[in-house]
């Protein structure tokens, strides 16, 4: 019996979607040993198909497979060794040198410091095949610290700043974990840091061993470490989450091992740092951030925060800063009298002697913060409340406030703007605008600033201007690449990931070692970035979790031209090119511009395109070919009714680089018409593309705009997720709550942006992540049924992962949604319809859609069932 594809695939393990039941294979069978079978394909007496990057060959008469030798000889210029430049977005985890003379990065897992002026960028590490990150220089200037996995594992390597020498290395600990943002005290003795576990640490230099201070309440994508050293070292102050979800201000001693909060919670803290004085503690903190607390609900979305900036005075016995001043003579000084510098105690040590060109360090008092009544101690600053992203605090007195948007846009917060604070003259001024990486040094003197990809250091005075020799050159920064090494701790990298970020320690019970183990020799076939990505895919499917995404690294990148695109579809007829359909934009919106309906252009479906840029089209040439390189710029075309060019006219065009927005906008404008016309008018359509700011978007204009109609249906297809959406449950279920009359006009309802009706809610596979939790909530709200197929089924959520060295990625899905009877109720089963309804091509190509026709139909059967009630006004009352 000669064996079928079908039955030859189902011998292999699939590990994306959990099977019910095991069905036999009929027939002969391919022994897959677990690995993927990617394609296959049937030929004369055999089946060909590939496994895991190999061909194989099974005989279909006598069942045999072996093999297919294949050996391909070639340059393979990806696994060549050899210095590499480090493009500018690769540079991360930036800092300045105490006195601004060189700043130093991160980059392709090196750290490299570069001269503000004078000199050459200097690699500390040069070491190929090993992830160095986030570096720190300390106070002294002598040392720079950093976190290497050069054990197998992340330890604190400390380094003299030259480089030179072997690094000192600090064991931190079991479990092994990822660190981030070690932080110097000013007397550059201890170390402290946070681990993914959200527990903050430091470390005395000398001992090597790490103390505890606390940890953290909740795992968010804001994993970060806020933490101050005092000028003596003997405390950190930090925050972290409250039960509330807001952020406290706390201080550590290190000498009493304790902690006491500071800030009394009724507010959002954030940012504390000490005044270089040791006297104060500025932070900044937020009342109105409640509505957007929660960071995983979309409610959260398009909600204005604003911070302001606050003072702790620590001591009681300290006057307030911001005391009443007034302007009074006061008596001539009398010229001081020098002593005589006094002689050495028998046996006392001598000072260290001061660095040459350097003044020597000052003796630092002791910080003391009476932690009793100290809510009593908090001052407002006189400073304009505003979304400050962070603090630092530069010399005695001074701040630099980083100041985002109010409501931050659909790609992210956006650069900075910062300012700075003087406290003795209680002003503010600008500092500098379009700041995406801010760092002040250990003696408050520079800057290190980076507007878009240019890093520069300056004064730290305002306005902030760059050194003298302008932006730090980093275009002649280049770093040793050792492919093959990069690709081995890459691997180990990837599996650490995992073990450390995914949200079941017990990985879905899959034995992590082993399977890492399992596809190692699989490491040394690997001749190019793209097949390590292979690598990664087929082994990270054993977790068996959606949201498990590899990307990027650094592969050849070929040449992109854009094209032009007119944002129609065509058909051939009489030898030329016509327009079938052309798609309508919303012309006042940038990012849904239509070439073809622009004013004064008006082409309209059924013209012909004769030619472009004045050379003649007709069916024998590619019109994309024609239109190649034209995106953004104007193009003139010529277009007319008739196939021989009679009547036709020149047109000023602008293309497009793609028009997947514009067909996307008339699929959501044919669906919205088709509801409306099947419905009398009575329902409305609104399509959720996503469950972040485009759902949020797509929901406000449509929904809103159709409230007064007596139902809705909610097209869930193709949803891509994001957050979860709170938010669009919350109004979809408003009840209606009393009626308003005026003495004029219409009487209305309240709530008033609401629709009241019934509602259907429509699904398919291609909806997940968020796509996943809105029909879930849907159904379980008892908003209305769901119609279509099931959807996707991955609802463990990712965010915040280590980069690969070469800028690739892989994520660990690391926070997991369950219902609330204590079941995981959605991931790899996705939601279910009530009504299935299965997308059928040939209704499409008709100008049909089954599954929006059932749900108008289901929205219509249950306003006949229960129409919406009427209300009518009461009498007025006589109070006379």
């Amino acid at each position: 019996m000669t064996p079928s594809i079908s039955s030859l695939i189902a011998t292999d393990r699939c590990r994306s979607t959990p099977t019910t039941s095991r069905r036999k294979p009929s027939g002969r069978s391919s022994r897959t040993q677990g690995f993927d079978l990617k394609s296959a394909s049937a030929g004369p007496g055999a089946i060909a198909y590939e496994q895991f990057g190999a061909i194989h060959l099974l005989d279909t008469a006598t069942g045999a497979e072996r093999r297919v030798d294949i050996r391909v000889s070639g340059d393979l210029p990806e696994v060549r060794p050899g210095l590499r430049k480090v493009p500018a977005p690769s540079i991360q985890n930036a800092h300045i040198s105490p006195t601004g003379v060189r700043a130093v990065f991160e980059a392709r897992g090196e750290i490299i410091t570069v001269p503000a002026l004078k000199g050459d960028a200097r690699d500390l590490t040069n070491t190929p095949g090993t992830a160095e990150r986030d570096p720190a220089w300390s106070p002294d200037g002598q040392r720079i610290a950093w976190f290497s996995d050069a054990s197998g594992e992340y330890a604190l390597h400390i380094s003299d700043q030259s480089g030179v020498g072997t690094p000192k290395i600090i064991n931190l600990g079991t479990p092994p974990s990822y660190f981030y943002a070690p932080r110097w005290s000013p007397d550059s003795s201890k170390i402290a840091y946070i681990d993914k576990h959200m527990t903050l640490w430091y470390v005395d230099v000398a001992a090597g061993t790490p103390v505890r201070v606390d940890a953290d309440r909740f795992e968010t994508p804001y994993l970060v470490n806020d933490s101050s050293w005092s000028p003596d070292g003997k405390w950190l102050a930090y925050t972290k989450y409250l039960p509330s979800a807001l952020r406290a201000v706390f201080v550590h001693s290190l000498d009493q091992k304790r902690s006491y909060q500071v800030t009394d919670g009724l507010s959002d803290a954030r940012s504390p740092v000490f005044d270089a004085g040791g006297k104060l503690l500025f932070f900044t903190a937020s009342t109105n951030v409640g509505p957007a607390s929660s960071w995983l609900d979309m409610s959260g979305i398009n909600r204005p925060v604003t911070r302001s900036v606050y003072v702790a005075v620590l001591a009681k016995d300290t006057p307030s800063p911001l005391a009443p001043e007034s302007d009074e003579e006061k008596p001539a000084e009398k010229p001081a009298v020098a002593a005589p510098p006094a002689a050495p105690a028998a046996g006392a040590a001598a000072a260290p002697a001061a660095a040459p060109g350097t003044a020597a360090p000052a003796p630092v008092p002791p910080v003391t913060i009476d932690v009793e009544n100290i809510g009593q101690r908090v001052l407002a600053l006189p400073i304009p409340a505003k979304n400050y992203d962070s603090i630092f605090a530069g010399k005695a007195g001074t701040l630099y406030l980083l100041e985002g948007s109010l409501i931050p846009g659909e790609d992210g917060p956006g650069p900075l703007s910062v300012s700075v604070f003087d406290l003795a003259k209680r002003k503010v001024e600008s500092f500098a605008e379009g700041v995406t990486s801010f760092d002040v040094s250990a003696n408050g003197e520079k800057v290190l600033v980076r507007q878009g990809e240019s890093w520069s250091i300056g004064p730290s005075t305002a306005p902030f201007k760059a050194g003298e020799g302008g932006a730090l050159k980093l275009a002649d920064v280049e770093v040793y690449v050792d492919p093959r090494a990069e690709w081995r701790q890459m691997y180990a990298e990837v599996w650490r990931i995992e073990r450390d970020f995914f949200y079941d320690p017990g990985f879905h019970g899959l034995d992590l070692k082993a399977t890492a183990k399992r596809y190692e020799p699989y490491l040394e076939r690997v001749a190019s970035r793209a097949d390590l990505n292979y690598l990664f895919e087929e082994m990270l499917g054993w977790i068996s979790a959606g949201h498990t995404f590899v990307g990027g690294g650094d592969g050849p990148m070929a040449k992109r031209v854009k094209g032009g695109l007119l944002g129609c579809d065509f058909a051939i007829e009489n030898g030329r090119y016509r327009f079938a359909r052309v798609y309508n934009g919303e012309n006042w919106n940038p990012n849904l511009q239509a070439p073809l309906t622009q004013p004064g252009v008006n082409v309209s479906a059924g013209e012909y395109l004769l030619a472009v840029r004045g050379r003649d089209l007709t069916a024998r040439d590619n019109v994309y070919q024609a239109l190649e390189g034209t995106a953004g710029k104007a193009v003139v075309i010529r277009v007319g009714p008739n196939a021989d060019g009679t009547g036709a006219r020149d047109v000023t065009v602008v293309p497009v680089d793609e028009e997947g927005s514009l067909r996307h906008l008339a699929w959501i404008e044919d669906n919205r018409r088709k509801v409306d016309q099947l419905s009398g008018g009575r329902v409305a359509y609104v399509h959720m593309p996503d469950t972040g700011g485009g759902g949020y978007t797509s929901f406000n204009r449509y929904y809103f705009a159709q409230v007064g109609k007596e139902g809705a249906v909610i097209d869930d297809r193709f949803n891509h997720g994001g957050l979860l959406a709170d938010y669009v449950i919350d109004l979809m279920r408003r009840p209606a709550m009393s009626r308003i009359a005026g003495r004029d006009g219409e009487d209305q309802t309240s709530p008033g942006a609401a629709i009241f009706g019934p509602k259907v809610m429509i699904v398919n596979e291609m909806a997940g992540s968020g796509g996943d939790a809105l029909p879930w909530y849907f159904r379980k709200a008892g908003i209305g049924p769901l119609v279509g197929t099931r959807t996707w089924g991955g609802l463990i959520g990712i965010f915040g992962y280590p980069p690969l060295m070469d800028g690739g990625g892989v994520t660990a899905p690391r926070v997991a949604i369950y219902n609330l009877e204590g079941d995981w109720e959605v991931e790899n089963r996705g939601i279910a319809p009530d009504y299935e309804v299965e997308f059928d091509p040939k209704a499409w190509r008709a100008g049909r859609d089954p599954q929006l026709e059932k749900a108008v139909e289901l929205v219509m059967e249950a306003l006949k069932k229960n129409p919406l009630p009427t209300y009518k006004r009461p009498p007025y009352p006589k109070h006379n």
